[in-house]
């Protein structure tokens, strides 16, 4: 199937079984992975403002430590929306545990939001390159976050976030590799598992948590 026509394609359980049959009869590597510890979990969020914000708080800084945060905020903005985000003072922000550059890039996203500068919900209407650059336009939205919202929020099957170091250190493990790859390596080495690359992420990231006794939920999808 051509890589535009998948590009259309959310995953789902159903996806996500067809596109890992596809990719272990393809790479002995990640069917070794399948082998030792099962499927990878779909890891899914839902789309909109909550869950940006929640990957901004993933930037950076331990998984345990932004869910714990955005636990925070979830006990204070009740819904969390924009406009009621946007209430909080900069002090209570920083009461809260947000850093000065996190509080600047949330409010910056909470303020496109609330003026329709920013239209998350019609980002499911445009290709892959579209959305990352809707997203990445937005002080404070590097390439990493957009990706892990493509593929956590939108469900995008050929999303590979060359940013992510769990990703990298589980390619490493993987495929035996002397040193860990860096974003070029990584991109060259994703080429053969177009155009499900997401899901090639997720038996990599599988195989980085299973390995080390971890949790399905513990990463940051």
């Amino acid at each position: 199937m051509a890589t535009g026509v998948v590009a259309r394609v959310v995953l789902d359980e159903v996806t996500l079984a067809d596109a890992v049959a596809t990719l272990v009869a393809l790479d002995a590597d990640l069917a070794r992975v399948v082998d030792l510890y099962g499927p990878p979990p779909l890891w899914v969020r839902e789309p909109g403002f909550p869950t940006l914000l929640y990957i901004i708080l993933e930037q950076q800084v331990s998984l345990a430590s932004a869910r714990a945060l955005y636990q925070r905020v979830l006990e204070t903005v009740k819904p969390l929306t924009p406009g009621r985000f946007l209430k909080l003072s900069e002090t209570r922000l920083r009461e809260l545990g947000f850093s000065r550059q996190k509080s600047l890039y949330t409010r910056l996203l909470a303020e496109r939001l609330q003026r329709r500068q920013l239209a998350l919900h019609k980002l499911h209407e445009l290709e892959d390159h579209h959305a990352r650059e809707q997203l990445t336009g937005l002080k404070g939205i590097g390439v990493w976050t957009a990706d892990i919202y493509l593929m956590s929020a939108l469900r995008r099957p050929d999303i590979w976030p060359v940013g992510d170091l769990a990703l990298a250190i589980a390619v490493q493990e993987v495929k035996k590799l002397r040193t860990r790859p860096s974003p070029e390596k990584l991109e060259k080495l994703s080429q053969p598992w177009r155009p499900w690359r997401a899901v090639a992420a997720r038996i990599f990231w599988h195989a980085y948590l299973s390995k080390r006794g971890q949790k399905a939920a513990a990463i940051s999808l």
